[in-house]
C-alpha cells in the first residue's frame, strides 16, 4: 500500500503523505469511502487513527468546500494599516503601535489573503488546505505581537475572530 491520500474536487487538489505511519488504508464500497484500518491497537494508537481519518475529512472539505478564516485588526491608538499585494500572495502591515517598520508576512502556497468587503479592519485568509491556511493565519498574527510592554493593556494586534469553511 502507498498510504497516500490525493483528493480531487473543485477548487484543485490536495495529496496527503501517511507513510509514516503503521495503518492500512483503502477504497471501500465502491470507490466512495476511504477506509483505515489497525491491528491490535492500544488507545494512542487509535487516537493515531482518528487523527488520519479528520486529516483525510479535513482534505474532502478543502476540495469542495475552501478554508477561510477571518482576522481582525485591532488597535487603541495607532490605527493599523493593512496592504495586500503580490495578487493577494503577501500581507504588509503598517503603523502597528506606531512603529516605522513595516511587516511583510508572505503567505504559503495556495493561500490567498484579500481586504473584507463589508467590514472595516478586517482581513480573509482563503485556501484548500487547512493547515496552510491556518499556518498563514498564524503568520500574521505573530508578525504583530507586542514586545517589551505589559500585553494585558497593550491588546493591539491582528487577531483571528473566525474560521471554517466556505459555503457555496
Amino acid at each position: 500500500k502507498s498510504k497516500i491520500v490525493e483528493v480531487s474536487g473543485k477548487h484543485g487538489s490536495l495529496k496527503r503523505d501517511f507513510k509514516h505511519l503503521p495503518i492500512e488504508l483503502y477504497l471501500a464500497n465502491s470507490g466512495h469511502e476511504v477506509r483505515a484500518k489497525m491491528y491490535f491497537a492500544k488507545s494512542k494508537q487509535l487516537s493515531m487513527l482518528r487523527s488520519v481519518c479528520s486529516h483525510i475529512n479535513n482534505l474532502f472539505d478543502g476540495v469542495q468546500k475552501k478554508y477561510e478564516y477571518k482576522m481582525r485588526l485591532v488597535y487603541a491608538h495607532f490605527p493599523i494599516n493593512a496592504t495586500i499585494t503580490n495578487g493577494g500572495g503577501t500581507v504588509e502591515l503598517r503603523n502597528f503601535l506606531g512603529e516605522k517598520r513595516v511587516r511583510i508576512v508572505n503567505m504559503l502556497p495556495g493561500v490567498k489573503v484579500e481586504k473584507s468587503a463589508g467590514t472595516k479592519d478586517e482581513i480573509v485568509v482563503t485556501g484548500t488546505d487547512i493547515d496552510l491556511t491556518s499556518r498563514s493565519a498564524a503568520l500574521i498574527r505573530q508578525s504583530c505581537l507586542v514586545k517589551d510592554k505589559d500585553i494585558r493593556k497593550f491588546l493591539d494586534g491582528v487577531y483571528v475572530s473566525s474560521h471554517g469553511t466556505l459555503e457555496d
